[in-house]
């Protein structure tokens, strides 16, 4: 007897783009995230990543291009990690405590075509594209996150990241992965006893790895106190959309003694 024919009757590939969409349409006005004095409701947080999807689209973003990330547990960390997905993208999230030689290299290696950097690391972004550009004729793009409420004023010719986001759509249309198995992030080690390695997650892994490591630990509060770049879309961001159903989520970002942390809180209705 042979098997059923794969259809979309049957089948879709599963993919953590579908936490948050889930999070949107059942707890669209509950808090997701707040970071000072932001806040934004998972309606709000969905949206924006619609949007940075829709701009990175615009900006010339196809399927399987990496979008590199430098930056510490902020929104726009989070929304990244759903926006670059939406966008048919792989995320590169690097280690902030590496060196402009190290991130030059990382992002040689990764051909990555966006370098997202929160302000505090700047200076080291620029120092690997200075880097870069010398063995390489095309440099990623630099796109600048600011502290919430500021506005670039001295910094000129660089792309700042709700700029960038205002010239996104709320109905753009996701590009879902044709197949499961498409890859979703490159992570790279530390690189503490040799140079750093690379391994890549898939959509199916990282959906997988974030429903059981709420399964298996029978989450009800998560505290997650390492930053996404040490374990990106395969076990951070994703599960915090992740939940079981019947559980509401709200998620808080904050900074303390300059380490970010990330802390998500989940409630029974």
């Amino acid at each position: 007897m042979e098997g059923s024919v794969r259809c979309s009757a049957n089948y879709v590939p599963l993919t953590p783009i579908s936490f948050i969409e889930r999070s949107a349409w059942v707890y669209g006005e509950r808090t997701s995230i707040i970071y000072g004095s932001t806040m934004y409701t998972w309606r709000e947080t969905h949206d924006r990543c619609r949007r940075l999807a829709s701009s990175l689209a615009q900006m010339g973003v196809s399927r399987g291009d990496v979008v590199a990330a430098l930056a510490p547990n902020i929104p726009a960390m989070y929304e990244l990690h759903f926006g670059v997905p939406m966008a048919g993208a792989i995320l590169c999230t690097l280690n902030t405590r590496h060196d402009p030689n190290m991130v030059s290299n990382l992002l040689s290696h990764s051909e990555a075509k966006f370098l997202f950097v929160d302000y505090q690391f700047l200076e080291i972004a620029r120092g690997a594209l200075r880097l870069l550009s010398q063995t390489k004729p095309k440099i990623p793009l630099l796109v600048l996150i600011l502290e919430n409420g500021e506005r670039t004023t001295s910094i000129n010719n660089i792309l700042e990241y709700e700029s960038l986001l205002k010239t996104g759509h709320t109905d753009f249309e996701i590009r879902r992965p044709s197949d499961e198995c498409d890859p979703i992030s490159l992570n790279y080690t530390s690189g503490t006893t040799s140079r750093p390695k690379g391994v890549i997650y898939s959509h199916r892994g990282a959906f997988l790895n974030s429903l059981s490591t709420i399964i298996i630990n029978e989450l009800a509060q998560c505290l997650c106190t390492c930053g996404l770049f040490q374990c990106s879309t395969a076990t951070g961001g994703a599960s915090l959309g992740a939940l079981p159903p019947k559980v509401a989520q709200t998620s808080v970002l904050e900074t303390s003694l300059q380490v970010p942390s990330l802390i998500t809180s989940a409630f029974t209705r």
